[in-house]
């Protein structure tokens, strides 16, 4: 065993960003969160197609819009307009991939190879992956139901958010604002399909005992559970049942009832949202839940005020990929 997981450290968040159809920046995803605001509208357009349309149409058009575009292109842009000089990863492990970032850059920090870590997720929404998404059947044409008995499929979102985590002590000492602690994080694979979680839920199951383990918690410590929640028949049943058997009555939503799936940074922006709902004593709703299928105890239609410490957030991923973390509020 190293050093570092004999004595970890503490890992405190002290900043954190946010945009999504839920608003820019924190202030603006709180009253929308608070509000229970459906921020779902209809697609229009789909701007990072406009090279390929425009070539198609025999237009000419540059392809200095294409060009020397890999994946980290965007971290590589961020970084060189704000003279961020530093390692940089990124990892592409389907939805799970935000709750990945910032799991993995806690672990970093929790065993002191670093100190400081900017982790998130962002994703754009593109005309392949929407139209992906709808030949599999896994789209639906009205509302986004997640865990309603006839819920009909998914929406696509986009956004990206950010965490600056930071070694505690280092941050105490040089007065920063601390928002919140990440407190654990668990992984799974489920080795079932390539697209469909086991019914069993025992991925997901999995994941979420990995991590209440790392925190030191039991499940009943728990006052929150933001859920990957998609509003697929297959995804909302397995892990239902999941976290039916492991945390029974705990207050459960999923917050891409209000603002879709932004699939890669979905598990960025809901752990934003699960901050927020620490900081603010609230439980943020599961909005157009009409009939309960499984005996969750679902945050539905409005919020709800709430005194708890911890919260979980889940993100599951093609690939049986599963990934949670836990938040913890900052003891005054």
């Amino acid at each position: 065993m190293k050093s570092g997981e004999q004595n970890p450290r503490r890992v405190a968040i002290v900043a954190g960003g946010i945009v999504s159809p839920l608003g820019f920046g924190l202030t603006e995803t709180l009253q929308s969160l608070q509000q229970g605001r459906d921020c779902v509208t209809p697609v229009t357009t789909f701007s990072v197609e406009n090279f390929y349309r425009t070539l198609g149409n025999g237009g000419a058009c540059s392809a200095a819009l294409i060009a020397n575009y890999p994946p980290q292109k965007q971290i590589v842009d961020a970084m060189e307009k704000f003279g961020i000089n530093a390692p940089a990863q990124v990892i592409a492990n389907a939805c799970a991939s935000g709750t990945n970032a910032i799991g993995h850059a806690f672990n970093a920090i929790r065993t002191g190879r670093y100190r400081r870590i900017l982790a998130g997720g962002y994703d754009a929404l593109s005309e392949l992956v929407f139209v992906g998404f709808d030949s599999l059947q896994a789209a639906t044409p009205e509302k986004c139901r997640p865990f309603d008995s006839n819920r009909s499929g998914m929406v696509l979102g986009e956004g990206a958010a950010l965490f600056a985590l930071e070694e505690f002590e280092s941050a105490r000492r040089r007065g920063a604002e601390i928002l919140g602690e990440i407190i654990g994080y668990g992984i799974s694979t489920d080795n079932h399909h390539l697209t469909q979680p086991n019914p069993d839920g025992s991925g997901p199951r999995r994941a979420m005992e990995q991590a209440l383990a790392q925190a030191e918690l039991k499940p009943n410590q728990v006052g929150y559970i933001n859920a990957h929640g998609t509003a697929t028949v297959l995804n909302d049943t397995a892990e239902g049942k999941a976290i039916m058997e492991l945390f029974g009555d705990v207050p459960v939503s999923s917050t891409k009832s209000m603002m879709g799936h932004s699939l890669g940074a979905a598990g960025a922006i809901e752990a934003v949202v699960s901050l927020l709902a620490l900081q603010h004593q609230f439980l943020p709703p599961n909005i157009n839940f009409r009939q309960a299928e499984l005996s969750l105890n679902i945050v539905a239609n409005q919020p709800r005020d709430a005194q708890f410490d911890c919260a979980v957030s889940n993100s599951f991923g093609f690939g049986g990929t599963n990934a949670t973390i836990v938040l913890r509020k900052l003891a005054r």
